[in-house]
């Protein structure tokens, strides 16, 4: 991958510019630069050639991807699940009667990335939980534009992975809740899709915004029975996220371009997920409706309340919200 020339910088400061509607529109520069998920930026080439003998390797072996299970009875040591092994479910601490939550990471990233333990963490040690991190970084670790492509077989394939465990344990999918960051986020999505948006919850973490602003197959409503979007990086102006509604609720946290303490978009990126591990443990966020992005710009929202975030797998909303938190954890 290559890092040495940046021929496009994200600016050290995000600016305050309202979220706008034409975002769906925008178009990247062909050199951007993005975030791995230590934080690393790359130069990426959006119009790179996409490696075909990776995706078809992808597609042939979905054992590539991981799916590794933490419950409160090996709550830092993984037992691996593998799809279409009955044995490897059925002798694991997996539990039908606990609400099962999976974490999908971004690019350029894999099971040890920071998210995956923050918010493993955050689950377990609330509650009882079968918390599954879906490492897909055989796929993610290769070019943005080859994984991005890749991005709807690794869904439908977690998609079908949760279809197996439902029918091996019996566990319902109204326990089953999806958190995707960036990449992931949209990953997630097509998971939802691929079992009909029967799943009951679907969160996506500032969904990534190059190639997905004008990609009619991102994130969207109907990927579950509730999905939630929280914004934390949705500048018009390089955003690595989408700055637009594009869930059943839209969360935008201060505004949703630039976060509190953060002086750069990376930090503003990975505030999405730190964000909502936060409300897992505690659910104190609680955004406020908006009736445009105007409003969101200018912290005038005045609507009903929602909650942002949270592990409540009967939580339901509709529209956008603005929520306004700290500069340290918990936010």
């Amino acid at each position: 991958m290559r890092t040495a020339i940046v021929l496009f910088a994200f600016s050290a400061f995000a600016s305050a510019v309202p979220v706008r509607e034409e975002q769906a529109d925008f178009e990247y520069p062909r050199f951007i630069q993005f975030p791995d998920g230590d934080g690393v930026l790359h130069t990426v080439d959006l119009q790179e050639e996409v490696d075909h003998n990776l995706l078809e390797e992808v597609q042939r072996n979905p054992n590539n991807n991981l799916y590794l299970l933490f419950t409160r009875r090996n709550p830092h040591t993984s037992q691996t699940l593998v799809i279409n092994d009955r044995n490897s479910v059925l002798n694991s601490n997996f539990n039908p009667s606990h609400p099962t939550v999976v974490i999908a990471h971004g690019w350029f990233s894999n099971q040890n990335t920071d998210l995956n333990p923050v918010i493993r963490n955050a689950y377990l040690d609330k509650g009882e939980a079968n918390v599954i991190v879906l490492d897909w970084g055989h796929l993610a670790m290769g070019d943005y534009v080859t994984a991005m492509n890749g991005v709807p077989t690794v869904g439908r394939g977690l998609g079908q992975f949760l279809g197996f465990v439902h029918e091996t344990t019996g566990a319902p999918f109204s326990s089953m809740h999806l958190v995707g960051f960036s990449l992931g986020a949209h990953l997630v999505g097509f998971a939802g899709r691929e079992l009909g948006g029967a799943i009951a919850r679907v969160t996506g973490l500032d969904p990534a915004g190059p190639l997905w602003n004008s990609n009619s197959d991102h994130l969207g409503p109907n990927d579950a029975v509730y999905v939630e979007a929280i914004h934390t990086d949705g500048g018009t102006v390089g955003g690595f996220g989408i700055g637009t509604a594009i869930a059943n609720a839209d969360f935008f946290p201060n505004g949703g371009t630039s976060q509190p303490a953060c002086i750069t978009s990376i930090c503003n990126h990975n505030r999405a997920w730190e964000l909502f591990a936060a409300t897992v443990s505690y659910n104190h966020l609680t955004g406020k409706e908006c009736s445009s992005n105007l409003q969101i710009s200018l912290n005038t929202c005045r609507g009903q309340s929602l909650q942002m975030g949270n592990d409540d797998l009967r939580k339901w909303g509709s529209g956008k919200y603005r929520v306004d938190t700290a500069r340290r954890y918990p936010f």
